[in-house]
């Protein structure tokens, strides 16, 4: 799959792309990255991509022109059609599912914008879709590219150490959509608190009621949506929601 990214900051790109076990999927080709400047594509001395908004009102907004002919270089270059992802408040928040599609796909152009926004005209005639992280505001899409190509690397083949890192992650529907269980590793004890004992007695059976049960409980008491959305879906046996109504927001072992 390919990804352009159209971002006035490609050098900010550069250690996601080399660095952390993801770098595999960048390297492998897996997922195929374009960095590509809009000040590349506008006209005069200065390069300039910005201008003030019509209207008056602070801050600066990105022109369409440069913006434009960016996209029509990548789309004339990539020879198929694309779609065109602008981050942006107005867009659907991402989520698992929506990882999950992207990491299956051919790519897309992403347009990271920057300063108050884009000029609506180039979105209204190129942009195909929007996506928001959540309701925060940004400095620019860059961060928001970044977390969308490093979530949909993770996913693709032979990238994570263990191809079945991913299964147990939080929110993955195809295991239940809840959040995922608390982890320990050495020491057995750490500043007087100790590993629990169910996770040191090697009892497989044992360990997976435990960990489901953590899982319910977190979720419960954390995010009470992903449960009723878990439950809406059948995701959720008799004996899951026995333990959930046995917890009333307590510390209670599954055991």
């Amino acid at each position: 799959m390919r990804f352009d990214v159209v971002t006035l900051f490609p050098e900010l790109f550069g250690p996601m792309l080399t660095v952390g076990i993801t770098r595999r999927a960048f390297e492998s080709g897996q997922v195929e990255v374009h960095l590509h400047n809009p000040r590349d594509f506008a006209d005069g001395n200065y390069r300039r991509v910005d201008d003030r908004p019509f209207g008056g009102g602070p801050g600066m907004v990105m022109m369409a022109e440069p913006l434009a002919k960016c996209v029509e270089f990548i789309c004339n270059a990539r020879q198929d059609s694309a779609p065109v992802v602008l981050f942006s408040p107005v867009g659907n928040v991402l989520d698992h599912t929506g990882v999950v599609r992207w990491s299956t796909s051919a790519g897309a152009v992403l347009i990271c914008g920057r300063y108050e926004g884009v000029d609506q005209r180039f979105i209204d005639a190129f942009v195909t879709e929007q996506i928001s992280l959540g309701d925060f505001v940004l400095s620019g899409g860059e961060i928001a590219a970044m977390a969308l190509l490093d979530s949909l690397a993770r996913l693709q083949p032979g990238v994570l150490g263990d191809a079945d890192s991913h299964a147990q992650d939080s929110f993955n529907p195809e295991l239940d959509g809840l959040l995922d269980c608390p982890h320990f590793t050495r020491p057995e004890t750490w500043q007087g608190q100790t590993v629990p004992d169910v996770l040191l007695g090697g009892h497989h059976l044992n360990i997976e009621r435990w960990r489901r049960g953590q899982r319910l409980q977190l979720t419960g008491r954390e995010r009470p949506d992903l449960v009723d959305q878990a439950r809406s879906a059948g995701r959720l046996s008799d004996a899951d929601e026995k333990l959930l109504a046995g917890y009333n927001g307590g510390l209670i072992d599954p055991l």
